[in-house]
């Protein structure tokens, strides 16, 4: 998945926003709270997306190729492909809307409400 895929692809969830910020990485967030980043964290000139993930999923994924604990965000389960082909774009897309739905359900249900997610 691409950069301007991941980007296409976030952009399509409900209240979604997206900053730069981080060294020109592209951080996608809903009510402020970040879900999946893409950037040049880590060695190696590639994009490299990162998520949130459930703990179960956490643990799976990171003893898959290509696949570590999200440098910074790896505390809070995070994970971040390292190698382009270690996923399919199917499966990634259904990993980002998880963490999206992941970080919706934590914001206050009166955020939730102002942002139409419930």
């Amino acid at each position: 998945m691409t950069r301007d895929e991941f980007d296409l692809f976030c952009s399509q969830l409900s209240a979604t926003t997206n900053v730069i910020q981080w060294g020109n990485a592209s951080v996608w967030k809903v009510g402020g709270k970040i879900f999946a980043i893409c950037s040049h964290w880590g060695p190696g000139e590639n994009q490299k997306i990162s998520f949130k993930c459930k703990d179960l999923s956490y643990s799976i994924l990171i003893e898959q190729e290509g696949i570590i604990p999200a440098p910074y965000l790896a505390r809070a389960k995070w994970v971040q492909l390292t190698d382009p082909g270690c996923m399919s774009d199917d499966d990634i897309k259904v990993y980002i809307e998880e963490a999206w739905k992941i970080i919706s359900n934590k914001l206050t249900k009166a955020k939730q409400r102002e942002l139409g997610l419930t």
